[in-house]
């Protein structure tokens, strides 16, 4: 073992060299080896950093075995996780589309809530890129981070709403994925992408065709109406008059045909149409989901004349993988039950074979068995005898019962079917007679009269069967009939109250209902057995037969105490019961959507979702309108026009010129024409389309002019624009305008070439920010009046995470130090801004209330108290420490000596400073002394030990985030400043990166200043900031150990709403800032 351990040693340095070698083979290989030892289970973390170097690797499969092991360690070592964090940033914005979607992947696959934010921002970055892959990836990022914060749903939905919206196939599938997991119920985002889904589904991947299918299956249950209704009628009608008896007909011929006149007659939704022509051809696909997932659509949505297509398609999956037989003919059984002439065609595909598994023969059976009617029942009970005779007794036991439910259904076949099943009575094998027996007793049951001899026949069984219920149904036979063979019964009783004590419980709860029932009706033969057998009853071990012992006796047996029931004994033992109904175990479970696993298991399983009811009323199809222009509409005169306009309406896209795929060329353009177009009333056609295109590029322009007022060369172009897109929406005026912007683009084109060159980084950050906002065309516009002109971040880069939802508009960047001025002139100077009435509010420990924590409990410390506050004072030894007060109280009867802190033993980096030992502590005494912590900006518990003279008592104190940090005070215009120099990006370092925005609701006892204030500051040790806006709250403070800015602001809006928005390079900080603060609100 010596020398193992040393060799483990050196392997590991072999694997550092290799990953550090200028070679991609030799890096290549120690990562093989890396993902080798964790698939053999051996811990390869302190690896890390070593693997963590080579993600700026060029070559793509060591870059992807690096993401390999990152994904590994990320939960397991967390802070090891979060170093990793910048390196995926800077691949996220890597040319590559592939390593930019393998970095969003591992970011999102790291399962730390810390970088919620920071997923957020890369996934709504991602949802806007060039790249299809890319965005394909953000669609499978957005369950990931769904399941991680369920509070990030509303942003998601809007990611989501953008994705459904994109037009290649390779996103789609992705997309309607996270649809289903996150938001299933907003049916409304479908209403304008449903069209395109229906179109674009034949050239999706597999695994999106199965989810698009089920989704869209639901969709259409809620949109349109049930093409069956009027066909149930109809045929309800028909048998009324074919059976009925003319005065029957005379008296409900005006209300059928009222309830006729009442019911519209079906015509069936073009879209609804469009849904079951366009996945008809994918029942020839050669994925078994695939055609599984068309055959439930059309079970649940065609007509009952169009369902018959889906049979064939079915039986072909029949000779597929075991697996596959078994989940496509459990819901052939299913279909079978009541769209039966749907695979009677295919009989003999149900036949079985002597190879296939148990469960499968079983399921054939239940098919067989459920497409049994009166012309196949021969044929089909020539195979059930060969069934009979096989080796696997599971399989004959269900054979018997597949004979008994024929029996059932079809009466000309009953008298056979019984008189085969008492021939198997003789039969060698005991689980063969028992599950006969059973069978044979329910079909007794319709005809007891004419067949007392096989009772007779059966009653002689019970010395020979052992199986305790084909015994107890025998009982039960002989004591329900007991009339028809009155010799017998006595004699079988007196043969079971011998073996009473020996039997299973179900045959002593038969013995006993036999004694009663011939107590009732022979006493004299059968008075001594009965009070015998519900004697040994009355001292069984089983509760249950105790019970019915003692019921049974006061029932039947009358004396002083038992009531009026006495008279009716024979009424309640003997009545005339009911033959039972053999029914498939299939037939209720139609309820559950087909293909499901809730259908499968016959049992609801989690994050299934009902399948709708169809509507009794059609829903608007208006709804669905908004994507017909862009799928049945774009002729060739469209596409060249588009090829003109775009270089000089959307730069972006003109920039990215052959490097675009075809598919996502016109993607922003597309979703701005729908967007708009949903909102207006015209009738969709081509020239009202351009129209459209025109006051969306209008906006963008109005909005580049309002930043760009020095180029008054644009001035007449903004104009033209403006005209057109503030038509009120009359055909003439439409006309009219159409033609004016015709001429203003023809006048304009040239001039607008021009001034691209000078314009192009500043349209396309422009052109970028409006086609990832909102899909309102009203509401964008509306934002982008209120919002000041955005800084520029620079003319050769565009940041990756440069959204318009996430950066909040800052003011021209001011150059300003790193360091926060302290001088009372720029205090003046800041207070001279604000109302008096804020002055008195800059001391904020003046407004938190001491807030103490349990350090020891007085029965854990055997009467010694410990409790614990943060007094929010500097500690003197040491600035960068937080100091806690600790007030020890000794509630017993002894004096505690030498109360001291022993063996502290922090984490790495983190500082104790005890406090001084106190030699005596008296009786019913209180001490308070002051310790500090240095927690390194974390919010980690530090450990230590409280010893007495005699005892030692582990404690930790684990600090609230917002006492990690010390107030500062400081004039509005260095708030601003320290504000926007944290807003802007470094070097590496993404947009938005340094700050968390989050919306929240304030009760109404939070509304007023002096509430908020002081809820703000109870929550984090922070400074009050002076504010010139009334309805805006600023607060400053500085980490303890770093010094590192943090700065809050609280901004009222309409109502109870308000933004709260926190600033600070220490992005685990705020964001646990963040919720503590909207906690403390919300109290």
């Amino acid at each position: 073992m010596g020398i193992f351990f040393p060799l483990v040693w050196f392997r590991h340095d072999d694997l550092k060299e290799m990953l550090d070698s200028n070679k991609d083979s030799l890096k290549l290989e120690a990562m093989k080896r890396i993902v080798a030892m964790i698939a053999r289970g051996k811990n390869a973390s302190d690896l890390f950093p070593a693997v963590v170097k080579n993600v700026a690797c060029k070559n793509i499969e060591v870059k992807k075995l690096v993401y390999v092991y990152l994904v590994r360690y990320a939960e397991e070592q967390q802070d090891l996780a979060l170093l990793s964090i910048s390196t995926f940033q800077r691949g996220l914005k890597d040319p590559n589309q592939l390593i930019r979607a393998s970095a969003l992947r591992v970011l999102s696959s790291i399962r730390v809530p810390i970088i919620v934010p920071i997923m957020m921002l890369a996934i709504k970055e991602a949802a806007s890129d060039m790249s299809p892959y890319v965005r394909k990836t953000a669609a499978h990022a957005i369950p990931k981070l769904y399941s991680l914060d369920s509070d990030q749903k509303d942003q998601l939905i809007e990611v989501i709403e953008k994705l459904l919206a994109d037009k290649t196939t390779l996103v789609a599938g992705s997309v309607v994925m996270a649809f289903e997991e996150v938001c299933p119920e907003r049916i409304d985002l479908i209403h304008k992408n449903y069209r395109k889904l229906c179109n674009l589904l034949i050239d999706v991947e597999e695994w999106g065709q199965v989810v698009i299918i089920n989704m869209l299956t639901r969709y259409a249950r809620t949109q349109f109406l049930s093409p069956n209704q009027n066909e149930s009628l109809l045929e309800e009608n028909t048998e009324k008059a074919f059976y009925g008896s003319e005065e029957e007909d005379t008296k409900d011929a005006k209300a059928e045909a009222a309830s006729l006149a009442k019911r519209k007659p079906y015509v069936m939704d073009p879209d609804h149409r469009l849904l079951l022509r366009n996945t008809k051809p994918l029942l020839q696909s050669r994925n078994a989901a695939v055609v599984m997932a068309v055959a439930q659509l059309y079970f649940h949505l065609a007509p009952k004349a169009e369902v018959g297509v889906i049979a064939k398609a079915l039986v072909r999956l029949l000779r597929s993988h075991s697996e596959v037989q078994y989940v496509v003919l459990q819901n052939v059984a299913t279909m079978s039950i009541k769209r039966r002439g749907m695979f009677e065609p295919y009989l003999k595909s149900f036949y079985i074979r002597s190879t296939d598994p148990t469960q499968i023969k079983i399921l054939k059976l239940e098919v067989l068995t459920n497409l049994a009617n009166e012309t196949n029942i021969s044929t089909i009970l020539r195979e059930f005898q060969t069934y009979i005779r096989s080796m696997d007794k599971d399989f004959v036991a269900a054979t018997i019962q597949a004979i008994g439910r024929c029996a059932t259904n079809i009466g000309k076949v009953r008298d056979t079917c019984l008189n085969g099943l008492v021939q198997l009575l003789s039969n060698r094998d005991e689980l063969v007679v028992a599950e006969s027996v059973v069978v044979i007793k329910k079909l007794l049951q319709m005809q007891p009269a004419q067949h007392s001899e096989i009772i007779k026949h059966m009653a002689k069984l019970t010395d020979n069967i052992q199986v305790p219920m084909a015994r107890a149904s025998i009982l039960w036979l002989i004591g329900e009939y007991c009339e028809h063979v009155p010799q017998i019964a006595p004699d079988v009783l007196r043969k079971m109250a011998k073996s009473f004590t020996n039997e299973e419980d179900i045959v002593k709860l038969q013995v006993i209902n036999l004694a009663a029932k011939l107590y009732l009706t022979n006493s004299k033969q059968s008075k001594l057995l009965t009070q015998y057998v519900l004697n040994l009853a009355k001292y069984d071990q089983n509760y249950d037969i105790r019970d019915r012992a003692r019921f049974i006796r006061q029932l039947i047996v009358p004396t002083e105490k038992s009531g009026a029931l006495n008279k009716y004994a024979k009424k309640l033992f003997l009545a005339q019961k009911p033959a039972p109904i053999l029914e498939s175990s299939f037939k209720d479970r139609d309820h559950f959507q087909l293909g499901s696993l809730s259908h499968l298991l016959n049992a609801k399983a989690v994050g299934y979702q009902e399948l709708p009811d169809w509507p009794d009323e059609a829903p608007d199809p208006s709804v669905r309108n908004v994507e017909v222009p862009e799928w049945t509409k774009c002729t060739s005169r469209e596409k060249r026009k588009e090829k003109v306009e775009k270089p000089f309406y959307s730069d972006s896209e003109g920039e990215s010129g052959p490097t675009e795929s075809a598919d996502s060329e016109p993607e922003s353009s597309s979703e701005e024409s729908g967007s708009s177009s949903s909102g207006s009333s015209s009738s969709g056609s081509e020239d009202e389309e351009e129209e459209e295109e025109e006051e969306d590029s209008g906006e963008q322009s109005e909005d580049k002019e309002e930043e760009e007022e020095k180029r008054p060369k644009r001035k007449d172009k903004e104009g033209s624009h403006k005209a057109v897109s503030g038509s009120a929406g009359s055909p003439s005026e439409e006309e009219e305008e159409e033609e004016a912007a015709k001429k203003a683009k023809k006048k304009k084109a040239s001039q607008g070439r021009k001034g691209r060159a000078e314009t192009s980084s500043e349209e396309a950050s422009t052109s970028e920010s409006s086609s990832s906002g909102s899909d309102s065309g009203s509401e964008a516009e509306a934002k982008r009046r209120k919002a000041p002109p955005s800084s520029k971040a620079g003319p050769k880069e565009i940041s990756l995470l440069d959204l318009d939802d996430f950066t909040p508009p800052a003011p021209q960047p001011i150059p300003s130090s790193s360091i926060v001025s302290t001088s009372l002139v720029t205090d003046l100077e800041g207070l001279t801004l604000t109302d008096s009435s804020l002055t008195p509010t800059l001391l904020s420990p003046a407004f938190s209330a001491v807030k103490t924590y349990e350090l020891l409990h007085r029965m854990a410390g055997e009467g010694l108290a410990v409790e614990y506050c943060f007094s929010r004072r500097p500690f003197p030894g040491d600035p960068h420490m937080v100091a806690v007060q600790i007030q020890i109280s000794n509630n017993t009867d002894t004096e505690v000596k030498n109360l001291r802190v022993n063996e502290p033993k922090p984490l790495s980096g983190m500082r104790i400073q005890e406090f001084p030992e106190i030699e005596r502590l008296a009786p019913g005494d209180t001490a308070s002394v002051v310790m500090g912590i240095d927690f390194c900006d974390s919010t980690q518990a530090a450990n230590f030990q409280l010893c007495t003279h005699t005892r030692q008592f582990y404690v930790s104190i684990q600090p609230p985030v917002g006492e990690l940090m010390a107030p500062v005070f400081m004039s509005e215009n260095e708030f601003k400043k320290e504000q926007e120099h944290l807003a802007r990006p470094g070097e590496g370092k993404l947009m938005g990166m340094s700050e968390i925005t989050e919306k929240l609701t304030l009760p109404e006892k939070c509304r007023s200043d002096h509430t908020i204030v002081q809820q703000v500051t109870s929550a984090a040790n922070v400074g009050r900031v002076p504010c010139g806006a009334s309805n805006e709250y600023r607060f400053a403070a500085k980490t303890v150990t770093s010094g590192s800015l943090v700065l809050i602001t609280l901004e009222r809006r309409e109502g109870s709403t308000a933004q709260l928005t926190i600033n600070s390079e220490k992005m685990v900080i705020g964001t646990m800032l963040v919720k503590d603060i909207i906690q403390a609100l919300a109290q």
